[in-house]
């Protein structure tokens, strides 16, 4: 059942709601909601010349592989079976690399480990990359991160945010969208799903993209309506389409109220 709905609007949050005991001051986990951190880091980090998303990383797959999740690892590491970075490297691939599209945490971990290597002369680790490059620049403070047993923060899964401050990140990627635009181009062997970002599909706007974590959490860009809308759920199975078709008729709708 929905925990709370905001929506932004051309910058100016038009519904915000907290519902079931839920309220505006309370984390809530985005479980891989929090993926959609990572293809913006990496975006981030190439700019900066720490790697090319086409460069080679291991066993005939690249960077980009492991975030639009073609690297050929099957289905695993989500949830509480995230591995650590070292058990991430131990597990072989399923599937050749290019050839197939599974979604799973553990090309995810497998980027943390390389992301990690090349952060290793500055001192930093993804996270704190993420926070210094991303995050802080965004407004966003992630409230807590889970902690695997090699003390290690995951990549695919286990950040907690306050609803306003994943509205906030998502502004931030709508604001600057032209310059991670490469986040938002599926992949030949799934044209719905970016750089740990789902596009638009049948009955969505076709620029679309959004962040979807386990039990109905959801972070939604539209940039031809200006939209951003975050979903906080205590579970449930999502329903895209329809929750899209109704963030719409309902920003409309206070939109000519307040006009």
């Amino acid at each position: 059942m929905q925990q709370a709905l905001l929506v932004q609007r051309a910058g100016r949050i038009v519904h915000e709601t907290y519902e079931r005991g839920f309220d505006a001051n309370a984390p809530h986990a985005l479980y891989s909601g929090t993926k959609s951190f990572w293809g913006i880091a990496a975006l981030e980090a190439r700019a900066e010349g720490l790697f090319d998303l086409d460069e080679p990383v291991r066993s005939g797959y690249t960077v980009r592989m492991l975030l639009d999740m073609t690297a050929g690892y099957g289905f695993g590491g989500l949830g509480k079976a995230v591995p650590t970075y070292e058990r991430a490297l131990e597990i072989p691939l399923k599937n050749a690399p290019g050839s197939t599209f599974t979604y799973s945490g553990i090309p995810l971990q497998v980027f943390g480990t390389f992301f990690a290597e090349r952060l290793a002369p500055r001192g930093r680790t993804p996270h704190e990359y993420l926070r210094e490059r991303v995050l802080d620049p965004a407004g966003v403070n992630v409230s807590s991160w889970r902690t695997l047993s090699d003390g290690t923060h995951p990549l695919p899964t286990g950040a907690f945010l306050r609803a306003r401050d994943w509205l906030a990140y998502g502004a931030y990627v709508l604001a600057h969208r032209d310059r991670y635009r490469d986040a938002f181009t599926g992949s030949a062997r799934n044209a719905r799903y970016g750089l740990c970002w789902w596009l638009g599909g049948p009955k969505m706007p076709p620029d679309l993209f959004y962040a979807s974590g386990s039990g109905g959490q959801a972070l939604y860009v539209i940039p031809s309506q200006e939209l951003v809308a975050v979903r906080f759920s205590d579970g449930g199975s999502p329903n895209h389409p329809a929750t899209v078709k109704k963030l719409l008729m309902t920003t409309e709708a206070l939109t000519d109220l307040r006009s």
